[in-house]
């Protein structure tokens, strides 16, 4: 059988970093890692699955709000992942959001995001570090039990890292919170009426040596080989 086809997004220059390590851990996984960037939507070839990559700041205007801080916005690439996360939630197309991936989701799907975080946070610091430094809790914060990050990683309080600005405000139509930090900011949204809808707003393309990042990957790729032998 065909690989299946794993599409990464990512903005029309840089971000060669964390591009490189999710194509890497999909080919791990047996898959076909395929970059598109802003442009690519109107050619893209077919695809079993996406991972939507971390970056810029979500432009305030799609969730109907005034910027409340200076920051570098990405019109073409916001359109261009927005329209590539509508297509997964119409197609049901498997879909991993990294950060601003998980914001997209978010936005696409009707939900508000925090311009700043700093105001948010009690118990934790604001830096920014690709370490694990930051605590994750799946078991005692999330709206439902047993959804899809807790059959992955497991239920209970993990590491992860933390390189955003922004985060989730008003969860979007359809989605649920499974995960969230020592400030009860969101890390996890899920939409459990789909296949494989997943954002998570750490990096888990940087904690590949921890074997729970690397199942979010792994699942993905798996989830994209069921369906291609779906008639």
């Amino acid at each position: 059988m065909a690989k299946p086809i794993i599409a990464i997004t990512g903005p029309s220059k840089g971000a060669f970093g964390p591009r490189t390590c999710v194509a890497w851990i999909i080919r791990w996984f047996g898959g076909r890692a395929l970059q598109l960037k802003p442009g690519d939507e109107k050619h893209a070839p077919h695809y079993d699955a996406v991972v939507v990559t971390g970056g810029h700041d979500v432009e305030p205007v799609l969730y109907a709000a005034k910027p409340e801080v200076e920051s570098n916005y990405d019109s073409d690439r916001d359109a261009f992942e927005m329209a590539i996360i509508n297509n997964a939630l119409e197609k049901n197309i498997p879909l991993l959001g990294i950060c601003r991936g998980a914001q997209l989701l978010n936005v696409c799907c009707k939900g508000t995001l925090f311009q700043e975080l700093r105001l948010q946070r009690k118990n934790t610091s604001n830096r920014w570090t690709i370490l694990p430094f930051k605590k994750l809790y799946t078991a005692d914060k999330p709206d439902i039990q047993n959804g899809l990050i807790q059959s992955l990683i497991g239920k209970g309080r993990f590491r992860i890292n933390s390189l955003h600005n922004q985060g989730i405000d008003q969860v979007g139509d359809h989605l649920v919170v499974t995960a969230r930090d020592s400030d009860n900011i969101v890390q996890a949204i899920e939409a459990p009426s789909k296949a494989f809808m997943l954002g998570v707003q750490w990096h888990p393309e940087f904690l590949l040596y921890m074997r729970s990042q690397r199942a979010l990957f792994k699942a993905l790729v798996h989830r994209a080989k069921q369906d291609k032998t779906k008639p």
